[in-house]
C-alpha cells in the first residue's frame, strides 16, 4: 500500500491502482499526522494537539480515541493502528518506501550524502521530486498540525530543488531542461539567493550571459528595496564569474559550516538520533558539558543534510555573565547571513537557510532564546540547531544530552589523535584507564593524547591527579575557553550564579555521585539549586535519579571548596549514618536491597573513612566489615583502613570495632593484631557486632571465650559453629530453620553447604546454596563451594562435571583477585 501526503491525501496499491480515500476530515487529518511518523509511536497528547490545537473539546482524548475506531474501520487490509501507553503507532509495510513523504526525505537525505558523485546525486534528488503531486498535506491543511508540517516539507523541497540543480551543473551536459525547472521554482521563491545564483550558473552555462546579468540585477533591486540588503557574497561571486565569462557551473553555500580538520570518531547514535530529531522539530539543542563535542557533532550532522545550511558562532559575543551581550547576539547572526541589521533577519531568512546552526549560546542563552523565538514564529520553514550548556527553554525545544565518549570510542579518538603526532602508535594496556579517568571526554581525550609528544601513557594515567596542569597545552588557535582543560571548566564556572557555586564547590565532597536526600542532607540544598546545575550542564542526573559531577568539574570544583566547609564533615556524618542503618538490614529479608544500596555508595563510603575523627572511622569500618566482606572488598579497603589503625588511639570501649578494623586491614600479626587479642580475650560481656565472631575465626582462627551476641541471627550462626564442632546434621537443620526465617541468604547458604555433608545426595542441597552465594557476589564462598562440588561429582564418577566446576572456580577466583 502506497500513500501519498506530498499533494491531496490519496492512497493506492501495489500496483498503483487509486484505493478509496478513508472518512471525513478529522479522520483523514488524523490518518495524515499518523502518516508523518509511520512505525513511530505518537504520543496521544500530540495527537490531541495536532487535531484539535489551542482548543480541545471536552474529553479530547475519548474523541481522539473515536476518530481511531472509525479510522481503524477504513483502513485497508494490512495496515493497523495500534495503541500502547506511549501512544498512536500507524504500522505499514515499510515507511520509508511505502509514505511518498518519507521516501522523499530519505531520498533527499541519500542524495545529500552522495555529494561526491553528482551523477548519482543527481538522480537521487530527481527521484525525490517526482514524488510530489501538487503542495504537501493540501487537503487536510485547516488541521492545527499540518501548516507547519507543510512548511517544512516545503522547504526541504527548495533544498531539494537547489542540491539537484548543483548536482546537474556539476555534471554538465545540456542544461536547458534544468535552466526551465529553476524559472519555474524562481517564481515561487525570487529572493532565494541560492537559488537565484543556481538560476544565474546555468542560464550562464548555456551561453545566456546577458539573461544572468539580468537575473543579478534584478535580485540586487529587489533586495535592496524589500530588505534594505545587498547581495550576499556568493551571489556576488556568481556575478563576477558570469561576468567574466567563466564556466559559472560551481555551487557555494553560504555561510559555509566550519570545515574540520580531522576525521569524526564514535558518537553513531547521537548522529542518528540528532538527524531525526531535525527531520522532526524545528528548534533542536545539543546539550553538554565544555568540551563534550557539541560543536562537532553539529557541524557534522548539519554537512549530511540537503539544502543549505547556515552557521553562527556566538562564542566572541557578549561578556561572561547572562545578560551581558545586549543586542550583539542579533547583529552577530545578521553579520553571519550577510544581512544589514538584526531587524531585517525575518525577511531575509524567509528565502535562505532551510537550517541554521548556532553554536555556544551559553553565556547568551536569554537573548538567543528570544532572538530564535522570534525568528522561527516569523519563518515557517526554518528549524534551528543550538549548541549549548544550558538548554534555550522555548516550547517546543527538542534537547539532545550530550555526555561522555562510549568507552570503546573514546579509546579509539585517543589511539587516532595519538598517532598523529606519535606516528606508529597503535594503543597500549592503560588507554582505557586514562580515557575512563578523563570521563571520555572528547577535548580531554585530544589534550591528553597531544601531550605523547613528550608524556609516555604511564606518566598520563598516573598524573590524572594534576589534569588540570597536565594537559594545559592545546590548539593555539582554538578560541581560548577551549584551549586548556582548565579553561574548558572556568568558562561555565564563569556563568554560575554565586550560590550555584557554592552548591557546586560543596557537591565535590560525593565520590560516585550522589541521591537527592544525600545532596540536601550533606550540601544544605535545595532541589531548585540542584536542578539549576543540571540545566547548565554542571551535574548529570543518571537514570537511577542519582547526581553526578564528572570528575573533571569535580576536581576543579572541589579546589573552590573552602578550607573546614561544613560540607565535608556532614558527608562523614551522612554515610556514617547509613553505614550502621545498613548493619542489621545486612543479615535479614532486606539484604540484596541494602548490597545494592552500599554498591552504589561505595566510593562515598571510602571517601568517608578518610574524613571525620580516628574514632568516627572505626565505628564506620565496624558497620561496613559485613558489606566488605560479602562483597569480596578486603583487599581494596586495606591500605585506607591501614592508615586509621595508625591513626587512632583504641580504647576498651571501642576494642571490637578495633578488632573488625584489624581484620579488615588484613593484618595476621604485629602490634595491632597483638592489641585487638587482647580487647576480645578480656571481654566479658557479650559481642555487640554479630560478624565479629565469624570474621575473626575465618581470618585468624578460633578465640575462645567469645560470647556471641543474643540476636537471632547470631543464634543462628552459634548453631552452625556447633554443628561443625559436633558433625551434627540436627544442629544444621535447626540453623537453616533459623536462617530462612530471618530470611538471610548467607547463613541459609552455609548452613546448606554444611546439610550436604550429611545427606547422601548433597547436589541439590548445594545447587540451592550456590543459588544463594551467586545472589551475593561473595567471591570467596563461591569458589570454596564450586571445588566442593567438583569433589561430589568425582566421587560420583562424572568427572566432566567435575572439570566444569572447577574451572568455572578458577574463573570465579581470577575476576575477583583471589588464589583459584
Amino acid at each position: 500500500m502506497i500513500f501519498h501526503l506530498l499533494g491531496p491525501l490519496a492512497m493506492a496499491d501495489a500496483t498503483g491502482a487509486p484505493v478509496p480515500a478513508v472518512g471525513g476530515p478529522k479522520v483523514r487529518a488524523l490518518l495524515a499526522r499518523l502518516l508523518l511518523d509511520a512505525g513511530r509511536t505518537v504520543p496521544v497528547e500530540r495527537l490531541v494537539d495536532g487535531l484539535y490545537g489551542d482548543e480541545p473539546p471536552a474529553g479530547a482524548q475519548g474523541a481522539l480515541q473515536a476518530q481511531v475506531s472509525r479510522l481503524r474501520r477504513t483502513l485497508p487490509p494490512g495496515v493497523t493502528v495500534e495503541f500502547s501507553p506511549a501512544g498512536y503507532r500507524l504500522a505499514v509495510g515499510d515507511p520509508a518506501a511505502d509514505v511518498d513523504a518519507l521516501r522523499f526525505e530519505a531520498l533527499a537525505g541519500e542524495g545529500a550524502r552522495a555529494g561526491g558523485d553528482p551523477a548519482r546525486a543527481a538522480g537521487l534528488l530527481r527521484e525525490a521530486l517526482g514524488l510530489w503531486r501538487g503542495p504537501a498535506l493540501a487537503d487536510v491543511r485547516d488541521a492545527p498540525f499540518a501548516a507547519a508540517q507543510a512548511a517544512r516539507l516545503e522547504a526541504l523541497r527548495l533544498d531539494v530543488v537547489e542540491e539537484w540543480a548543483a548536482a546537474e551543473l556539476a555534471v554538465g551536459g545540456d542544461l536547458t531542461g534544468l535552466v526551465r525547472e529553476l524559472e519555474e521554482s524562481v517564481r515561487e521563491q525570487p529572493l532565494r539567493e541560492r537559488l537565484r545564483g543556481l538560476q544565474m550558473r546555468a542560464l550562464g552555462a548555456t551561453g545566456r550571459q546577458a539573461e544572468a546579468l539580468a537575473v543579478y540585477e534584478e535580485v540586487r533591486a529587489a533586495l535592496a528595496e524589500e530588505l534594505g540588503a545587498d547581495p550576499s557574497p556568493e551571489l556576488s561571486a556568481v556575478h563576477l564569474e558570469v561576468l567574466r565569462g567563466g564556466p559559472a557551473t560551481r555551487d557555494r553555500s553560504v555561510p559555509p559550516l566550519p570545515a574540520p580538520l580531522t576525521d569524526f570518531v564514535g558518537r553513531e547514535r547521537e548522529r542518528e538520533r540528532l538527524t531525526a530529531l531535525l527531520g522532526a522539530a524545528r528548534l533542536v539543542t545539543l546539550v553538554g558539558p565544555g568540551g563534550a563535542g557539541k560543536t562537532r557533532l553539529a557541524v557534522e550532522v548539519g554537512a549530511g543534510l540537503p539544502g543549505e545550511v547556515g552557521f553562527v558562532d556566538l562564542g566572541a559575543v557578549g561578556g561572561t555573565g547572562p545578560g551581558s551581550a545586549s543586542g550583539e547576539v542579533g547583529e552577530a547572526f545578521a553579520a553571519a547571513l550577510g544581512v544589514r541589521g538584526a531587524a531585517r533577519l525575518e525577511a531575509a531568512l524567509a528565502g535562505r537557510p532551510a537550517l541554521l546552526v548556532v553554536d555556544n549560546c551559553e553565556h547568551v542563552v536569554a537573548e538567543t532564546a528570544l532572538l530564535v523565538r522570534r525568528l522561527l514564529a516569523a519563518c515557517p520553514g526554518l528549524r534551528v540547531l543550538t549548541t549549548s550548556r544550558e538548554a534555550l527553554g522555548i516550547t517546543g525545544e527538542s534537547l539532545l544530552p550530550l555526555g561522555a565518549l562510549a568507552p570503546e570510542a573514546a579509546e579509539e579518538l585517543f589511539v587516532r589523535r595519538a598517532a598523529a603526532v606519535r606516528p606508529g602508535f597503535t594503543g597500549h594496556a592503560r588507554v582505557a584507564e586514562l580515557c575512563a579517568g578523563l570521563d571520555g571526554l572528547p577535548l580531554a581525550v585530544e589534550l591528553a593524547a597531544a601531550r605523547l609528544r613528550t608524556l609516555s601513557v604511564e606518566e598520563l594515567a598516573d598524573g590524572l591527579g594534576a589534569r588540570f596542569e597536565l594537559l594545559s597545552r592545546g590548539d593555539r588557535t582554538a578560541p581560548e575557553r577551549h584551549r586548556t582543560l582548565r579553561a574548558v571548566v572556568e568558562w561555565s564556572w564563569s556563568l554560575l550564579e554565586p550560590g550555584e557555586r557554592e552548591l557546586a564547590a560543596r557537591l565535590s565532597v560525593f565520590r560516585g555521585g550522589a541521591t537527592a536526600e544525600a545532596v540536601a542532607r550533606v550540601c544544605g540544598a535545595d532541589a531548585d539549586a540542584l536542578a539549576s546545575l543540571v540545566e547548565k550542564s554542571l551535574v548529570e542526573v543518571r537514570d537511577d535519579g542519582r547526581y553526578r559531577m564528572l570528575e573533571t568539574i569535580r576536581a576543579y570544583a572541589a579546589e573552590r571548596l573552602p578550607e573546614g566547609d561544613p560540607a565535608v564533615a556532614a558527608h562523614h556524618a551522612y554515610y556514617r549514618d547509613l553505614a550502621v542503618a545498613a548493619d542489621p538490614e545486612l543479615r535479614g529479608p532486606r539484604q540484596l536491597e541494602w548490597l545494592a544500596r552500599l554498591d552504589a555508595e561505595d566510593a562515598n563510603l571510602r571517601a568517608a573513612l578518610r574524613r571525620g575523627t580516628p574514632e568516627d572511622g572505626l565505628r564506620l569500618v565496624a558497620a561496613l566489615s559485613p558489606y566488605w566482606w560479602l562483597r569480596g572488598l578486603r583487599g581494596r579497603v586495606a591500605a585506607p583502613v591501614a592508615e586509621l589503625l595508625d591513626r587512632v588511639e583504641p580504647t576498651a570501649e571501642l576494642g571490637e570495632e578495633y578488632a573488625l578494623c584489624v581484620l579488615a586491614a588484613g593484618l595476621r600479626e604485629g602490634e595491632h593484631l597483638d592489641r585487638a587479642r587482647g580487647f576480645l580475650t578480656g571481654r566479658t560481656a557479650p559481642l555487640r557486632q554479630p560478624y565479629t565472631a565469624f570474621l575473626w575465626s575465618t581470618s585468624i582462627g578460633p578465640l575462645e571465650g567469645l560470647r556471641l551476641g543474643d540476636d537471632a541471627w547470631s543464634h543462628a550462626l552459634g548453631l552452625v559453629g556447633n554443628a561443625h564442632l559436633a558433625s551434627s546434621e540436627a544442629l544444621f537443620l535447626e540453623a537453616l530453620t533459623e536462617f530462612r526465617a530471618l530470611g538471610e541468604r548467607w547463613g541459609t547458604a552455609t548452613a546448606l553447604e554444611g546439610l550436604a555433608a550429611h545427606s547422601p545426595d548433597p547436589l541439590p542441597l548445594l545447587a540451592e546454596a550456590l543459588t544463594l552465594f551467586e545472589s551475593l557476589g561473595v567471591a570467596e564462598d563461591i569458589v570454596d563451594l564450586l571445588h566442593r562440588r567438583a569433589a561430589v561429582h568425582e566421587a560420583a564418577g562424572d568427572p566432566e562435571s567435575a572439570s566444569a566446576d572447577r574451572t568455572r572456580a578458577r574463573e570465579t577466583a581470577r575476576r575477583a583477585g583471589l588464589p583459584g
